[in-house]
């Protein structure tokens, strides 16, 4: 899969909304990676690793499984 131009040098795509992380290099489904760019809720973290995004409460997303929504925060 290609990645998105914003993230380009960004292994890793946290979407704000659902508080998943997309590792760019092995997942396939371009239709989600499209939907957080489109909506401008992706998030890249520093230094672009794993262990970060689970310090900051991000959980890896998993190829079939159901998207899951969180309430924002008031």
């Amino acid at each position: 899969m290609e990645r998105p131009t914003r993230f380009e040098h960004s292994r890793f795509l946290g979407d704000k909304r659902t508080q998943l992380v997309y590792d760019l290099d092995t997942w396939t489904d371009e239709a989600a990676i499209n939907d957080i760019v489109q909506h401008d809720v992706g998030l890249s973290f520093g230094p672009d690793s794993l262990a970060e995004a689970r310090n900051r409460g991000y959980t890896l997303a998993t190829p079939g499984a159901t998207r899951r929504y969180r309430k924002p925060r008031a």
